[in-house]
């Protein structure tokens, strides 16, 4: 299968299973499709305002199942199912993903270069409000979304939420 095919492919599975999976309030976040020998894996990446449980994903996996049988969209060539929750490693990319990581660490790279890891403060559809951390971090910064040009969660192992001090 060509790149272009499998990029055809992919849109026309995303687009399958935006509103039924809007259904049970799970967002699209990544919909992947890469060769696997004779057969083909595709990746559904999903994401909700909470997080995503255990019972989401498979309530979700039965979901994209049952569109994609009943469907030509995934064409003949087997294929694997993968459904899973959208991950720290991707990018924040959009309002919601922001949204969704209010008080999250997040190391920011600028469209003008400039980088610093601050704390998700309040965001909107615009920007977002970030409040750096670290020695000689600064003031909180007001920084609008076409400014980012990287944005990635960082993974915390040892912080303190006040929850359970």
């Amino acid at each position: 299968m060509s790149s272009a095919s499998r990029d055809t492919t992919r849109d026309r599975v995303e687009e399958a299973l935006l509103e039924p999976l809007a259904a049970l309030s799970l967002d699209v976040e990544a919909v992947e499709l890469t060769p696997a020998g004779k057969r083909r894996v595709l990746r559904v990446a999903v994401d909700k305002d909470g997080g995503v449980t255990l019972d989401d994903v498979a309530e979700a996996t039965r979901e994209v199942d049952r569109v994609l049988e009943a469907s030509d969209v995934m064409g003949e060539q087997p294929y694997t199912l993968e459904v899973t929750s959208r991950g720290v490693d991707r990018p924040l990319t959009l309002p919601r993903h922001w949204r969704r990581n209010a008080g999250r660490l997040v190391a920011v790279t600028t469209t003008d270069g400039d980088t610093l890891t601050a704390r998700v403060g309040a965001s909107d559809d615009e920007g977002v409000q970030l409040v750096p951390e670290g020695r000689g971090a600064g003031p909180e910064r007001r920084l609008a979304y076409a400014d980012v040009a990287k944005a990635l969660v960082q993974v915390e192992f040892n912080r303190s939420t006040g929850e359970d001090a």
